[in-house]
């Protein structure tokens, strides 16, 4: 049973730990953390426990049926009473088969239930996270919290308590009953134990430095790995793919350097083990033929139950480094997935706000009101959390319903700054933002984000078919709103050059599409909702002049009588927004129409001139 349960476990102990561990040693695992979880599951934990117990219990008694047979079969030579002798024995096979069985399938539906719970918990409490939130923290971080983190925790809590009842059941059984039969040799067994314990100890130390940098260098691998698969294009290109297959060359280089000194410390710490638990059967035989030879052939029953104990015991207490060192690391898993779950996003809803409105997962739409459009910047000042300046300083700006507003610039000069607060990725520093006349923060972010178009420059699809893609728009969308959707943006050509239409897989995040393709549905998608505020974020940077002007004529008409923000990198798209704002180094340097900023001749007549010049050079 114990060779098989390190199999089953083959290969899920978290490895390595940070020296906070050290530091703060056994005073808190952060089980204490995984107890919503574990009470959700109490039959089960206590199926578990009862199984593994039963085993431990019918794995001490077995040695004694050898105990039996030798003084009453063999040393007596008779055969009486064999058929009962065998069908006994049988039963307490069959029984640690069937309980061992069950303990098993308990732990691992206890694993399973645990990990699901974890991640479904993590993911959901992602998906009320803020914009900002996720700039600063990056995929791979949340990746390992999600996925590495709550794997570790649910395969320790689960098999190190199938192990540890095992253990020590039988650790404490088989002393009893040894010390019960002959204290002496028992002590013979017991005196190897401190010598497992110390080396134990210290081989554990080394394993907890190589496996930290074994961790360290297998994220550096993949690292190397996702550089190469995401930015194979760019390699390509740039005809690097030697310098690529260097760095992966020398990081698995490492690795195997690594691993194989871990490997030899594990191998030697084995070593020892089995040297220790071979002095302890060394010493069970010495003494037990001192003992033989004074109390004859009959003692050799009690003898063989010794060495079957002597050989038992090793195991159990290399468990229970290994435990030690994996409680450590299960508080350090918790300790990250707890700071995951607990992370407050830079825009929240209050209580008072979430009873009325709900959340993100539970709306009261009941409760929603209508958008109407009119949007206010009240003395507004901002900087971004990870930011040291102020980006607005008491901005006051009035959009009436139907309006919309231009925000241009430079690349990289800021422009989605009033765009991020009328979308409340994030929530002013001082001031406030109003919507209809009223604070934004006393209505749920929910509510105004169902009420916005947003069409990003990257466009963005999920995996599935274009059909699924469009209705995240709006789940219960008719196929004739999805037609007049396609068609209002003239995109009625990608639906028709696929096999199967609108249920065409569009791949992962949209790979077997064009970025004009992307674009173009993505509109399509924002259409759908018939929102009552429209954003653009440099929407048609990704389209063809051509199919710019199509599109441009389908979003004029769609604006209408809708509050729009445009973010606009050609000026060409802008002339006609009732106002333009000029956005420099981060800061809003020019507000007006398009024909008075002209007559300023400050920074947008640079850059329209500019962009004139560009094209014009272009067209030649």
């Amino acid at each position: 049973m114990r060779t098989e349960n390190k199999k089953r476990r083959g290969g899920k102990r978290l490895e390595g730990r940070n020296s906070a561990e050290r530091k703060e040693g056994l005073r808190f695992f952060g089980l204490g953390k995984l107890a919503p979880y574990l009470s959700r599951y109490k039959s089960i934990f206590i199926t578990l426990v009862a199984c593994t117990l039963a085993v431990g219990v019918l794995n001490i008694i077995t040695p004694l049926f050898q105990k039996y047979a030798i003084a009453n079969f063999i040393n007596a030579g008779t055969l009486d009473g064999l058929a009962w002798f065998v069908a006994a024995y049988v039963v307490v096979i069959v029984a640690t088969v069937v309980l061992d069985f069950f303990g098993s399938f308990s732990c691992c539906r206890l694993e399973m239930y645990i990990l699901r719970d974890m991640r479904r918990t993590a993911f959901n409490h992602l998906q009320t996270l803020s914009v900002g939130y996720f700039n600063r923290t990056s995929v791979g971080k949340l990746h390992a919290r999600v996925m590495s983190d709550t794997s570790s925790v649910s395969s320790i809590i689960s098999w190190d308590v199938y192990q540890g009842v095992w253990n020590i059941t039988y650790v404490f059984g088989a002393v009893t009953v040894m010390l019960a039969t002959n204290a002496l040799l028992a002590l013979c067994v017991i005196a190897i134990v401190p010598f497992i314990a110390v080396i134990s100890v210290y081989f554990n130390r080394k394993f907890t430095r190589l496996n930290r940098r074994v961790r360290e260098i297998n994220s550096e691998i993949t690292g190397v790995f996702n550089e190469g698969i995401t930015g194979a294009e760019t390699s390509k290109t740039l005809a690097v793919e030697h310098r690529l297959d260097g760095d992966f060359f020398r990081k698995t280089k490492e690795m195997k350097k690594t691993s194989k000194r871990l490997g030899h410390h594990r191998a030697l710490l084995f070593s020892l083990i089995s040297f220790a638990s071979s002095v302890a059967l060394a010493l069970v035989l010495w003494y037990g033929g001192v003992i033989t030879t004074r109390e004859g052939i009959g003692f050799v029953a009690t003898l063989s139950v010794f060495m079957t104990y002597a050989q038992g015991l090793m195991e159990p207490v290399l468990w229970s480094v290994e435990a030690f060192a994996d409680l450590i690391s299960i508080k350090v898993n918790m300790e990250r997935f707890s700071a995951l779950c607990e992370a407050v996003g830079d825009v929240t809803d209050t209580p008072e706000v979430i009873e009325k409105y709900g959340d993100s997962f539970n709306s009261k739409r009941e409760n929603w009101e209508p958008l109407h459009g009119d949007i206010e910047f009240c003395d507004v000042t901002f900087k971004y959390p990870d930011g040291e300046e102020y980006v607005l300083e008491h901005f006051n700006l009035k959009v009436p319903q139907g309006k919309t507003v231009a925000i241009v610039g430079e690349t990289g000069a800021g422009k989605s700054t009033l765009v991020n607060l009328v979308c409340r990725f994030f929530e002013p520093t001082e001031g406030k933002i109003l919507i209809d006349g009223k604070d934004a923060r006393e209505r749920s972010v929910q509510w105004l984000h169902s009420n916005i178009g947003y069409v990003l420059q990257t466009p963005h699809l999920f995996s599935g078919t274009i059909r699924e893609n469009l209705l995240y728009g709006r789940e219960d969308a008719t196929d004739a709103e999805l037609d007049a959707a396609i068609r209002s943006v003239n995109a009625e050509r990608i639906i028709e050059r696929m096999e199967h239409g609108y249920d065409t897989l569009a791949g992962e995040g949209g790979n077997t599409l064009s970025t004009g393709e992307k674009q173009l549905l993505s509109f399509a998608r924002a259409i759908l909702v018939n929102p009552a505020i429209f954003v653009l974020d440099e929407a048609t940077s990704s389209i063809d002049t051509l199919t710019e002007q199509l599109i441009q004529q389908a979003i004029d008409k769609l604006m209408r009588g809708r509050t729009s923000f445009v973010i606009a990198h050609r000026l060409s798209t802008v002339r006609s927004a009732d106002v333009i704002l000029v956005v420099d180094n981060g800061k809003i340097v020019e507000t007006g129409t398009h024909t008075e900023l002209l007559k300023k001749r400050g920074a947008y007549y640079g850059l329209y001139v500019k962009q004139f010049r560009e094209e014009s050079f272009k067209a030649l």
